[in-house]
C-alpha cells in the first residue's frame, strides 16, 4: 500500500515546501442498500455505491478542496493538482497511472427482509386502531484512505446497520404516529445482537396507540425527570455542538473561554468517545487520519476542552482530539461529536421520582432545534407522562422543553445508574455522519415546560 501512494505523497510533500501548512487526500470506497415497507408490500429498494477522492490544502488558514469520482493514481492526482492549483500552486505532477489506490472489498448484499410481511401482520393484529405501518432496513459498508502531510495514511472499515419501524394509528380522526429505531456500526450478521425487528416494531406501535390516549401537556416550569431511553438530545444539540471548536470560535459559543469554569452541576462528567466499538458513531481513524480516542469534554461539572479537527487544532491551538468527521469524500472534514455521553450516577428511579414530586417524566425525545452561540433550545417530547405526588400519572402529548443548555446543566440534581445510548444521524455544515448520544435518567429541576393544553 505505501508503494502505491509514494506518487502523491511527494505531491502533498511539494505543497508543504511551497507554503501549505496542511495538505492530505481523502480515498474513500463504499457501497449500500436500503429497502422499505410499506402498505403491506415492498415499497423500495436502492443500493448504491460511492467511489472517489477529495483533496485539501490549507494556506494561511484557508481551506482549498477539490474532489473527483474514482480511486485510480490518475484520478486522485488530477484532483490533487486541481486543488492546489486553486490554492495558487499550479504545475504539480499528475500521472497517467490507472493503478487502483483502494480495492472496493467484498460486496455486501441487500438485507434479508424475509421478516418484513410477518411483523407486519402481526403488528396489525394486535390493534384495530393501526392505519399505517412502515419499515426500513438499511445495510451499507465504507472503506476510507488517508494519506496525510507526515508521509504516513490512515486506513479504516466501517459497516453500518440500521433498522426503523414507523406506525400511524387513529381513533375518532385523531392521528398519532410512533417510531422507534436501531443503529449500529456493525455488518448484517452481528447487527441483531439478540433484539429482534418485532421488538422495534411493537416500540414504534406502543408510542402510537399511548399518544391516543394521551391528554394535553399543561405548561409551566417544573422539575422534568429524562429517562435514559430518552436519547442524548439535550446532551447533543444544547451542549455537545456548542462544544466543537469551529463553533467555539467562529460562532462565539457561549463556552467559549471557559475552560477550567464550572458549567454544570458537579454530578455531570460528560465524555465523547468514537472508541466505542460497534455504536453508531464509531471509528478507528477520523476522516483526517487521527486515531480514535476518549476525550473528557466536562468532568464534575468543569469545562476541560473541545472537540477538534486538524485545521481548528492547528488555528487556535488547541489539542487534537480525533473529530474530524466527513459525509464523504465530497465535503470538507469540520469538528463533530461521535459517541457523546454522561457518566451515570448512582440514583435509581424511585427516588428520583420521589424527589420529581408533581413534574414531567419524559420517557423519549424528539427533534428540536439549539442556538448554540446561546445554547437556547427547544426540544419536543415524543413520549412524556405527567408526574403527580411522586407518581408516574397519565401520558401527555405536546409537551416542549424550552431553556439554555448551560442552565439546564446547572440545575441537574441527580443522575441515575442506567446508561443508555441513542444512535442517529447529526447534521451540520449540510453534511450527516452517524453518532450515537447517551444519558442515565437526570433530575432537571425548574425547566420550561410548554404545552398544547397552554
Amino acid at each position: 500500500m505505501t508503494d502505491k501512494l509514494n506518487f502523491l505523497h511527494e505531491n502533498i510533500a511539494e505543497t508543504l515546501k511551497r507554503g501549505a501548512q496542511y495538505a492530505d487526500i481523502f480515498i474513500q470506497s463504499g457501497e449500500g442498500h436500503s429497502v422499505h415497507f410499506e402498505d403491506g408490500k415492498i415499497d423500495g429498494i436502492s443500493s448504491s455505491t460511492s467511489d472517489g477522492a477529495g483533496s485539501r490544502v490549507i494556506v494561511g488558514g484557508r481551506t482549498f478542496y477539490a474532489h473527483a469520482p474514482g480511486n485510480d493514481e490518475a484520478s486522485v492526482a488530477a484532483s490533487f493538482a486541481e486543488c492546489a492549483a486553486s490554492a495558487g500552486m499550479e504545475g504539480l505532477r499528475e500521472s497517467a497511472s490507472q493503478l487502483l489506490l483502494m480495492e472496493r472489498g467484498e460486496p455486501i448484499a441487500p438485507p434479508a427482509v424475509d421478516f418484513f410481511r410477518e411483523i407486519d401482520e402481526t403488528i396489525k393484529k394486535e390493534s384495530k386502531h393501526i392505519r399505517q405501518s412502515s419499515y426500513r432496513y438499511s445495510v451499507s459498508h465504507r472503506h476510507v484512505l488517508i494519506i496525510r502531510p507526515d508521509g504516513t495514511a490512515a486506513f479504516d472499515r466501517r459497516y453500518y446497520s440500521s433498522f426503523a419501524a414507523q406506525v400511524i394509528a387513529e381513533r375518532d380522526g385523531v392521528l398519532q404516529t410512533g417510531s422507534e429505531r436501531r443503529c449500529m456500526s456493525l455488518g448484517e450478521a452481528d447487527f441483531w445482537c439478540g433484539a429482534t425487528p418485532l421488538e422495534v416494531a411493537r416500540t414504534a406501535l406502543r408510542r402510537a396507540l399511548l399518544m391516543l390516549e394521551a391528554r394535553p401537556c399543561p405548561a409551566g416550569t417544573m422539575n422534568v425527570l429524562m429517562d435514559g431511553e430518552a436519547g442524548g438530545t439535550i446532551i447533543h444539540e444544547a451542549c455537545g455542538h456548542g462544544l466543537e471548536a469551529d463553533i467555539v470560535e467562529k460562532d462565539y459559543s457561549v463556552y467559549r473561554g471557559r475552560i477550567g469554569e464550572k458549567v454544570a452541576h458537579e454530578s455531570v462528567t460528560m465524555i465523547d468517545d468514537a472508541a466505542m466499538p460497534g455504536l453508531y458513531g464509531a471509528y478507528r481513524f477520523d476522516d483526517e487520519g487521527t486515531p480514535a480516542q476518549r476525550t473528557v469534554l466536562i468532568e464534575n461539572g468543569v469545562l476541560k476542552g473541545y472537540l477538534t479537527d486538524v485545521l481548528s487544532s492547528q488555528l487556535y491551538g488547541l489539542p487534537l482530539t480525533g473529530n474530524g468527521r466527513r459525509e464523504s469524500y465530497r465535503n470538507i472534514p469540520v469538528p463533530r461529536m461521535s459517541n457523546t455521553y454522561l457518566l451515570p450516577g448512582g440514583d435509581n428511579l424511585e427516588t428520583m421520582l420521589a424527589r420529581t414530586e408533581n413534574g414531567l417524566y419524559v420517557k423519549k425525545m424528539g427533534g428540536g432545534e439549539v442556538d448554540p452561540t446561546s445554547g437556547d433550545f427547544v426540544f419536543y417530547v415524543t413520549e412524556g407522562y405527567l408526574v403527580e405526588k411522586g407518581k408516574v400519572s397519565a401520558p401527555v402529548r405536546g409537551a416542549i422543553l424550552t431553556g439554555n443548555g448551560p442552565e439546564a446543566l446547572s440545575k441537574i440534581s441527580a443522575l441515575g445508574k442506567n446508561l443508555i445510548m441513542d444512535p442517529g444521524i447529526c447534521g451540520k455544515s449540510g453534511q450527516g455522519v452517524p453518532v450515537t448520544d447517551g444519558q442515565p435518567s437526570m433530575l432537571i429541576e425548574g425547566l420550561t415546560v410548554g404545552g398544547s393544553e397552554a
